[in-house]
């Protein structure tokens, strides 16, 4: 009777198990699909701003590239952490400022002149 009440407890606790598992790849694929979705939106949206599907590519991809706009920049990167303006006679030059390592310390720096990226640097 012992050995019977053993195999019935290994065999609900195994069910219990499958039961989880099945439930958690669910839980995995319905977020994987969300993902997607939101993934496909936020590239139609770029696509419709911008008029070009490698530029939107590019964004979601989080690069940067010189001659791309302050606005590229926001969309592909964020907003900066920092970001330090110099307004001259004829332009206007702005460094943004993103991965804060330190008291005004930053890990990467890109530089615009008149909203136009010009130049980055990592560290």
């Amino acid at each position: 009777m012992g050995e019977l009440l053993f195999v019935a407890v290994v065999a609900c606790a195994a069910l219990l198990f499958w039961l989880a598992h099945k439930a958690k790849l669910k839980r995995q694929a319905e977020e994987r699909r969300r993902l997607e979705e939101e993934f496909r939106q936020r590239r139609e949206q770029l696509v419709a701003k911008y008029g070009s599907e490698q530029i939107a590519d590019d964004i979601l991809a989080h690069k940067i590239w010189q001659g791309m706009t302050s606005e590229q920049l926001v969309d592909s990167w964020g907003q900066p952490e920092d970001l330090d303006e110099k307004v001259y006679k004829q332009k206007t030059k702005k460094t943004w400022k993103y991965g804060q390592t330190g008291k005004n310390r930053y890990s990467q720096r890109v530089y615009t002149e008149n909203g136009v990226v010009v130049g980055w640097k990592q560290q």
